[in-house]
């Protein structure tokens, strides 16, 4: 049985470094495999306030979604010949895998679960340093490496940045619009539309 809280912790380690190295590290390099995820996936939640609109596609669709549930899938493939000698670690590494795909895709589609439920993740996506808070499910191993930083309440309003953190004001617009390759370049922008006072997202233009 002990293998059970093991898998689900290395489940958790593995969503860490994932994240950092792979989909950010790599994908944001213009012609990596995995610039779907930052190109793709960071775009649209910073432009839709956390919504992203690839997750209403067909989970096959391979320019995004269909890349990340077929990553997800492999790893757990991976891990089955274990089965036989550790079977509470294995099934504890299947569960984190589909866990994952549907938590992901429900904070993305209906983002008001996602601030009540995944706020580690939502802070990730809408926080002012994308560069932080990098497990999804559970934030156990961003608490474990110090990468686990408060940018929202509950209720997605913007808390006061923790002193020590460069770069960043007081507070967060939300929503705002991701531009650019890197952290440098990104422009929080926001508009109210004609008849009303709410203000919505925008594409800056080209410099």
């Amino acid at each position: 049985m002990i293998g059970l809280p093991l898998g689900l912790l290395y489940a958790n380690a593995v969503e860490w470094v994932v994240h950092k190295y792979v989909l950010h590290g790599m994908g944001k390099k213009k012609d990596s495999f995995f610039a779907f995820h930052w190109r793709n996936h960071h775009k649209n939640c910073r432009r839709y306030a956390n919504y992203d609109p690839d997750y209403e596609k067909p989970w096959y669709d391979w320019r995004s979604r269909g890349k990340e549930a077929g990553g997800i899938l492999a790893l757990m493939a991976v891990h089955l010949p274990l089965a036989p000698v550790a079977p509470w670690f294995t099934a504890a590494v299947c569960y984190a895998s589909f866990n994952y795909l549907y938590k992901h895709e429900k904070c993305h589609v209906d983002v008001e679960w996602g601030k009540k439920h995944m706020r580690s993740h939502y802070d990730h996506h809408m926080g002012k340093n994308q560069d932080m808070n990098w497990c999804v499910t559970q934030p156990w191993f961003d608490y474990i490496m110090g990468t686990r930083e408060h940018f929202f309440d509950e209720n997605g309003a913007a808390r006061p940045i923790p002193s020590g953190v460069q770069g960043l004001t007081s507070q967060a617009p939300d929503p705002v619009v991701l531009r650019g390759d890197t952290l440098d370049q990104l422009a929080l922008t926001t508009v109210a539309p004609a008849n009303s006072t709410e203000a919505v997202p925008t594409v800056p233009p080209a410099a």
